[in-house]
């Protein structure tokens, strides 16, 4: 199976970027499956129901999200009725929306994707991630009863997100990070067979502090008072993630390739 990740998806400059490569890059990469973190997809802040649409519109099957998942109100009442909406899993029960999709393929293949929420320097107060990834794992064997098994991280330690790939090795295809913004340089084959990466990056613009408007965020560095809200920068976008190939007799990766494409950084393409 071919899994296409997108990190998260900063504001107006992001989406414009999906729009405009997503088309070419589905056309050269043959994708089976396309997922993708929105959580800062409006304005920075969260996702309304309306781009989140667009983007399920544009060819994408999930979208994963975060600690900004309710920064729009209307998405507490519209997650539950959009199941390719993921909210983190480790959330209370009772929580609006659901932590995973199990979606099929046309030709009767299925992947889980699951979404969990970091606790170290993020929200000490939602469950433990590890055990929402047991739960899930327990009831959906990789290469029998799903044939591929995806996760997305949302955490900013790299301990953390290191320690969550190398729990999961062997029992999912592959373990990828977002949150922090930045693409990390260590996309890899784990032992037992996992794909793993700390970060996947984020799609926005790079001339910026991780996607933000870079006056506002020095401003807040260096007089350390108060300023304006902080605005997504609005120049040409780089959509960053990775392409995980995986074995559909036993579920493991094969291959997890970086994706840049587009702004300022240096493109990386399989």
């Amino acid at each position: 199976m071919r899994i296409l990740f997108f990190g998260d998806i900063v504001g107006r400059s992001g989406r414009e970027a999906m729009v405009k490569h997503l088309p070419a890059l589905k056309q050269k990469l043959q994708p089976d499956v396309i997922i993708a973190n929105a959580e800062n997809a409006a304005g920075g802040y969260g996702l309304t129901l309306k781009i989140a649409e667009e983007f399920l519109g544009l060819g994408i099957h999930c979208l994963t999200t975060g600690n900004h998942v309710w920064d729009q109100r209307e998405l507490i009442n519209a997650i539950g009725t959009e199941p390719r909406i993921l909210r983190p899993a480790n959330y209370t029960d009772g929580t609006p929306g659901r932590g995973h999709l199990l979606h099929a393929l046309p030709d009767g293949r299925k992947i889980l994707i699951m979404h969990s929420l970091g606790r170290l320097f993020m929200d000490p107060f939602v469950d433990d991630p590890f055990a929402a990834m047991d739960k899930m794992t327990a009831s959906h064997k990789l290469g029998q009863a799903v044939q591929a098994i995806f996760v997305d991280f949302h955490a900013e330690a790299t301990s953390e997100k290191m320690a969550m790939g190398q729990y999961l090795d062997g029992r999912v295809s592959a373990v990828v990070g977002s949150h922090t913004h930045v693409p990390s340089a260590d996309a890899m084959l784990l032992a037992k067979g996992t794909a793993y990466q700390t970060d996947a990056g984020m799609c926005g613009d790079y001339d910026s502090v991780i996607g933000m408007k870079k006056e506002l965020s020095v401003w807040r560095f260096t007089k350390k008072i108060p300023g304006e809200r902080m605005m997504p920068a609005e120049g040409d976008a780089t959509l960053c993630g990775c392409l995980i190939i995986t074995s559909d007799a036993t579920g493991l990766a094969q291959e997890i390739m970086p994706i840049r494409i587009g702004g300022r950084l240096r493109e990386a393409l399989p």
